[in-house]
């Protein structure tokens, strides 16, 4: 992994990028219009869950506008978020920045989970990755797709085909069946060309519906 001044990039990325244009006509055309863009890594793996729970069900932009006001809730100018700062939150607090109360309830399993050592943080980077899913789906909140944006964009997995994802079946739909709805299946089919970098694959999808870098 590289260290830039806004976190840590994947070293596979040129690499993957070379490999993506040349195994698929899509990625051919879409990869070069982002230019030096890369995926980047905050390096918090407690901050990242947290980031997606908030954002779950909501969009882009109403997620942010919750997580800067949780965020500022619980860790002042620092970009890390403890997990023992969001225990020692009051509910009308977390209410009060536009957490659901199942969103509070999620964060609290989340937060006591990271506090109670059921998260084998230093064993993850010899975990593959379904392991690493079935660890965190066993959180409440936590589903399959968090999990798989997790493996993304904290772990910066290479290979995490996001299927349960709408953003990405929306782009494969527009970038390679002319707008036609995609079941998952063909979605799936059109994922096989681009392993074993699917996660390179599906970000570039992502940034050709919205220009802007996600960020979880």
């Amino acid at each position: 992994m590289a260290r830039t001044s806004a976190g840590v990039t994947p070293d596979y990325w040129d690499e993957a990028c070379r490999h993506l244009v040349k195994r698929d006509r899509v990625m051919k055309k879409l990869i070069p219009q982002f230019g030096e863009a890369r995926l980047q890594s905050n390096g918090d793996a407690f901050t990242t869950l947290a980031r997606s729970v908030v954002g779950q069900q909501i969009s882009v932009k109403a997620a942010q506008a919750v997580w800067d006001r949780f965020a500022a809730l619980t860790s002042g100018p620092s970009t890390k978020i403890q997990p023992a700062a969001v225990l020692g939150l009051a509910t009308e607090a977390l209410r009060g920045v536009g957490l659901s109360a199942r969103k509070i309830e999620y964060l609290s399993d989340l937060a006591q989970s990271f506090e109670a050592g059921k998260v084998h943080v230093r064993q993850w980077t010899q975990m593959d990755d379904e392991a690493i899913i079935d660890e965190l789906v066993a959180i409440r909140g936590i589903g399959r797709w968090t999990a798989e944006m997790f493996l993304i964009f904290h772990l910066m997995r290479p290979n995490v085909m996001p299927l349960d994802d709408l953003g990405l079946l929306k782009g494969i739909s527009e970038n390679y069946f002319s707008g036609e709805p995609v079941s998952r299946a063909e979605a799936r089919e059109v994922g096989d060309a681009w392993a074993p970098y699917r996660s390179v694959a599906t970000w570039y999808i992502w940034r050709s519906l919205d220009p802007l870098p996600v960020d979880y």
